[in-house]
């Protein structure tokens, strides 16, 4: 049986906060609610941490309370994590890489997706999220991408066939999304390569990512359904880098990929 997801403490403590000033003030639960027009329950809830306290409740009881913005000041700390938690190690590395090469064996790659599958994605995501955290890690991913722009960066994408051929979204939106891989791959430092499906080779157990920073620390990253690992240890290290130079041997040339990919985008 899975562990029931634990809401941020952030919503705790600023729930906690909010009862504190709430009857420091002399403000029963009630009157609160009645001023910010939720129900009594709906109040506790935020209070207990059980539910994220609202910027409407926290202004209205800021205000109530004579709190002089100390409540209202806590929304900026209740938004949403960019990225899941497992991932944060592996998002301070990769601005900082000089060299960045990946194999995707499901999906187009974070950096590579257009807002439309990026936002498909994550609305797909099981159990459900919220529309604040949806439009934040839609914002952050699109955010990341700014580092294909940086020309003294390489940048190597395999992507598997079935990758590519998985619909995302609407069809013209999965055409669009093709259509933005031929555009990403025509800069010089950046090579996208399409893993034709009949390829037996190391990748089929899952993607990966690596990295490599100016000062020559190399990384691998792994992610699963619901952790991921940053490797540093050289062992592992160079077992991935390995396995991509075996995937890169299967797969079709830059050129080869561009055409394969423009014909995919055709037929839709």
């Amino acid at each position: 049986m899975s562990t029931p997801k634990e809401n941020p403490m952030s919503w705790k403590y600023c729930g906690d906060q909010l009862k504190r000033w709430r009857e420091k003030a002399g403000v029963t639960r009630e009157q609160l609610s009645q001023a910010a027009c939720y129900d009594i329950e709906s109040v506790r809830s935020m209070e207990a941490g059980r539910r994220k306290p609202s910027l409407k409740l926290l202004q209205v009881a800021d205000e109530l309370c004579d709190a002089k913005g100390m409540l209202v000041g806590a929304a900026e700390f209740l938004k949403p994590e960019k990225f899941p938690s497992f991932s944060q190690d592996f998002m301070k590395y990769e601005p900082e890489a000089i060299v960045l090469s990946s194999y995707e064996s499901q999906l187009i790659p974070g950096l590579l997706q257009t807002e439309a599958i990026a936002r498909s994605l994550l609305n797909a995501h099981w159990p459900p999220l919220d529309d604040d955290t949806v439009e934040e890690r839609v914002s952050a991913r699109l955010a990341r991408q700014a580092i294909l722009g940086k020309q003294t960066k390489s940048f190597s994408f395999l992507i598997d066939e079935f990758a590519l051929l998985r619909r995302f979204g609407t069809a013209p939106e999965h055409k669009e999304q093709l259509r933005h891989l031929l555009d990403a791959s025509k800069p010089r430092h950046i090579d996208i390569q399409v893993v034709p499906a009949r390829c037996v080779h190391p990748g089929v157990n899952g993607a990966f990512v690596l990295l490599e920073t100016a000062d020559h620390e190399r990384f691998a990253y792994e992610e699963g359904q619901s952790m991921g690992f940053l490797y540093a240890e050289p062992e592992k290290v160079n077992l991935l880098w390995q396995r991509h130079a075996m995937i890169l041997r299967q797969a079709l040339s830059p050129e080869e990929s561009a055409r394969f990919i423009s014909k995919l985008a055709e037929e839709l």
